[in-house]
């Protein structure tokens, strides 16, 4: 349940980043939807061989480079999902980092609720 809800509200945040940010566009909330299962999976499969691949220049930039890496999982998405559009590199950049921020005060929430159901 605790994973639907994640997926629901990171849909929630690309839509709000897409009203936003004039270089994304989301089709509908379907789309949506899709666009963060789509994230979800390429963020557990394959970030984690990228940056395994790329884990000397990672070191070497001190993880700056995981913000090019995540910019490159979006650029992905695009091309894996139709009605989802980005427009170049620097969109996906400030995208993923939009949505980063959003996430985390979203599923902050998250853990708001689970606390008091535990008290």
């Amino acid at each position: 349940m605790k994973l639907v809800l994640k997926m629901l509200l990171t849909a929630i945040a690309v839509v709000i980043l897409a009203k936003i940010l004039p270089g994304i566009y989301v089709d509908s909330y379907s789309t949506a939807v899709i666009v963060a299962i789509v994230l979800g999976l390429l963020r557990v499969f394959v970030k984690p061989l990228i940056i395994l691949f790329t884990l000397p220049l990672t070191i070497l930039t001190l993880g700056v480079f995981l913000f090019v890496i995540n910019a490159g999982i979006i650029l992905l998405a695009d091309k894996l999902v139709d009605g989802f559009a980005v427009s170049g590199f620097w969109y996906a950049l400030l995208f993923s980092l939009l949505l980063s921020f959003f996430q985390s005060i979203l599923y902050s929430f998250l853990k708001e609720d689970q606390q008091k159901q535990m008290s």
